[in-house]
């Protein structure tokens, strides 16, 4: 299943506080900020932005591989999501600071990170302004990780299609949509993928950032996690004008025909950058 844009909302307190809880009880969004984080090589690092941080998911895997005197900053522009995180994650080596992530480097000095990361954010900024502001405060030699979901980079792990048993939930949601509901799909586009490989090479390279190494990972999940991903007001489905009491309703009904524990797989660009070393 790809994941769904969602680029509005996650200024509401539902969302925060749904999308917080779902990230505490599921290892969805752990799993994914620590393999960004592990591939940043932060164990020396001094200050590392998490971007787009929202709650801390991924703030929370960072502090997990700094050293005890490195600094974290998550930057993202919802401040609803920041106050959860603020409540639940109190790390005093972490700072918080609402910005959209293009104007990153209004808030932080030339040359200051030595990492940036970030999880599952990259494809709802205007991506080639958010490289010119990490290329602006990334140290010469820094690392920039970051994941592009599979279906906005146009790209399918083998895992995705192998471990597949029957309809996805997203298939089955829109089947009873229709059923129920009178729902018509949109019409499927054969439009090209919003973030392929090819267009963020090209923007790195216009940033001055060099890509290191380049990625596709497999999420395995299951049809209970990825209910309770749906659950979420900013992820609920179908599109269109229902209200979230009958997209839940719709989910419900959609999951009664599938086994929970059936295994389910997301597959994710993951690339890593570098701001080159100075040269003399």
């Amino acid at each position: 299943m790809a994941p769904q844009d969602a680029i509005l909302g996650w200024d509401e307190d539902t969302n925060a506080e749904a999308y917080n809880a779902f990230s505490r009880a599921h290892p969805m969004y752990d799993a994914t900020s620590r393999d960004l984080a592990r591939r940043g090589q932060l164990a020396n690092a001094s200050l590392v932005v998490d971007l787009c941080g929202g709650a801390g998911a991924t703030a929370r895997a960072i502090l997990d591989l700094i050293p005890a005197r490195a600094r974290v900053v998550s930057v993202d522009n919802a401040a609803a999501m920041q106050r959860v995180g603020r409540r639940t994650l109190t790390d005093a080596r972490l700072a918080w600071i609402t910005s959209p992530a293009e104007q990153l480097a209004d808030h932080l000095h030339a040359d200051s990170a030595d990492a940036v990361v970030c999880n599952s954010a990259i494809w709802k900024t205007d991506t080639a302004a958010v490289f010119t502001a990490v290329a602006h405060i990334l140290r010469p030699g820094g690392h920039f990780v970051f994941n592009i979901g599979g279906g906005f980079a146009g790209v399918r792990h083998p895992d995705e299609q192998s471990v597949r048993t029957g309809p996805s939930l997203n298939a089955l949601i829109r089947q009873v949509a229709a059923d129920d509901h009178g729902y018509t799909p949109p019409t499927a586009a054969d439009a090209p993928p919003k973030l392929p490989l090819e267009t963020v090479a090209e923007q790195l390279t216009a940033a001055g950032l060099n890509v290191l190494d380049t990625d596709v990972t497999a999420q395995h999940s299951t049809m209970a996690e990825k209910k309770a991903w749906l659950s979420i007001p900013v992820f609920a489905r179908p599109e269109g004008d229902f209200t979230h009491a009958q997209r839940m309703q719709i989910l419900h009904t959609a999951y009664a025909m599938t086994t929970p524990d059936a295994p389910t797989v997301t597959s994710w660009l993951v690339v890593v950058a570098q701001r080159p070393e100075a040269t003399a």
